[in-house]
């Protein structure tokens, strides 16, 4: 496993997901979080679906994604939110060290 990676949801309004960002940011669960206006094609229940959303795109460790996972479901909107982790393979260093820094270390899971 790489040491960081990004994760990247959906939500259906700009305040929903302006709200995810911010507390994901300020939890430590993310060093940084981008929000873009997106439209969604999909099938969903057997329907052909279109939907105006927003993409949240969070950088952070790979052992948080666990908690990141946990926090997303409880506070999301969508039965069924996408959540996808992507391996960061390599980065500028820098930015990298920044990133560990912004977030913290992972909760031991009881």
């Amino acid at each position: 496993m790489t040491e960081f990676c990004v994760v990247t949801t959906t939500t259906d309004s700009q305040a929903h997901a302006r709200a995810l960002a911010a507390q994901i940011v300020q939890g430590g669960l993310g060093a940084c979080v981008q929000l873009q206006a997106i439209e969604s094609h999909y099938i969903w229940q057997g329907q052909a679906e279109q939907s105006s959303e927003w993409l949240l795109t969070i950088k952070t460790r790979s052992a948080l994604y666990p908690e990141l996972e946990r926090f997303v479901r409880a506070h999301h909107h969508y039965d069924t939110p996408q959540l996808l982790c992507l391996p960061l393979l390599a980065g500028e260093p820098h930015y990298l060290q920044w990133l560990g820094q912004q977030t913290r270390e992972p909760q031991a899971r009881a």
